[in-house]
């Protein structure tokens, strides 16, 4: 059911984007309406951010045993739906490249999915799921060491990198739809550096042999 779960709203998101997100609409910018968007996209936000505190996570473990994974996919999943769901609509359209470029556009979008799928399945998309951990438990011998074939090999982050393709690679962005994928890069861009931090801290120098393999961060070449 967690499974399902992470798949629905993944699959809300999309729906969401593509459509209710993508329907221009008139009037004045009101603030309160950015306010509430930023203030949804926050909670999203802070739960993440909580629950990678390794305090936390080892108190949840102790509670809950191997549901610990799932229990995060649970939240995590319902809160993204509702930030969808509630999103607020806000008036304005940055650009509209016109039919041509938008097509070329979604194939850059679909590009993003396809890498932030197939990224995401080669570090075991049923661990980030929740469903590997009720199997039985790896061998606490088992060293960690991070893959670097296919998008591994080009940035550490490439579910990231899609994520940035999916929310940027449309041909008409409307205003509710900048402001999402502004905000929810710009906490990617935030929790990078606190993620690797934790990484290097908790994997016995497996992530600083990484970094070293592959020195970019999220853009091939450049950052």
């Amino acid at each position: 059911m967690g499974a399902g779960l992470f798949v629905l709203s993944l699959s809300y998101f999309v729906y969401s984007y593509w459509t209710v997100f993508g329907i221009p609409t008139d009037g004045p910018l009101r603030t309160p309406f950015v306010v509430w968007n930023l203030a949804l996209f926050s909670g999203f936000a802070l739960h993440h951010t909580v629950f990678a505190r390794e305090r936390l996570r080892q108190a949840l473990a102790q509670a809950l045993g191997p549901l610990e994974r799932s229990f995060y996919v649970w939240v995590a999943s319902l809160l993204f739906i509702a930030v969808c769901k509630l999103w607020l609509p806000l008036p304005g359209v940055l650009w509209d490249v016109g039919r041509e470029f938008t097509v070329a556009l979604l194939f850059l979008q679909l590009a993003g999915i396809f890498i932030s799928v197939y990224s995401a399945s080669l570090i075991d998309i049923w661990e980030l799921a929740g469903i590997r951990q009720l199997q039985a438990p790896a061998p606490e011998s088992q060293t960690t060491e991070f893959k670097t074939h296919g998008p591994y090999g080009w940035v550490r982050h490439p579910i990231y990198l899609g994520w940035f393709l999916i929310v940027f690679g449309v041909g008409e962005m409307t205003m509710t739809r900048f402001v999402f994928a502004v905000v929810s890069c710009l906490y990617i861009l935030v929790a990078i550096p606190f993620e690797e931090r934790s990484l290097r801290r908790t994997t016995n120098g497996a992530y600083d042999r990484y970094m070293a393999r592959v020195p970019r961060k999220l853009i091939p070449g450049l950052y």
